[in-house]
């Protein structure tokens, strides 16, 4: 599979982005951050049995996926959601099923045959 020039196994970031996002803790944050917008921790944690040392955990590891990013406003840290490596995941989710579903019509042409 090609992604500007380079094959996905070849692309040394697209494993960790994946590994962020296959996480429920992260996934669950990755949605409160896209339907909410930007967050800070203590409203991240808002709610949740989950300690802000944890929350803080998670979100580290989605920064250095390039998947998350903060800025700080006063004294927090805001968090967001990077859509630009969110279109990434789907990109490539979308070229993994055209491979399977051209895999899948060989294989039934094959059956057929």
């Amino acid at each position: 599979m090609r992604h500007s020039g380079k094959t996905w196994a070849e692309s040394k970031d697209s494993a960790p982005l994946f590994a962020a996002l296959g996480d429920p803790t992260r996934l669950r944050l990755v949605s409160r951050l896209c339907d909410g917008g930007p967050m800070s921790i203590t409203r991240l944690t808002a709610g949740s049995k989950i300690t802000r040392q944890a929350i803080t955990k998670h979100l580290r590891v989605m920064e250095r996926s390039g998947l998350a990013r903060s800025n700080r406003r006063g004294r927090e840290s805001v968090w967001e959601v990077d859509l630009r490596r969110m279109e990434e995941a789907q990109r490539f989710l979308r070229e993994i099923s055209t491979q399977w579903d051209k895999a899948l019509a060989r294989l039934q042409k094959f059956v057929k045959d």
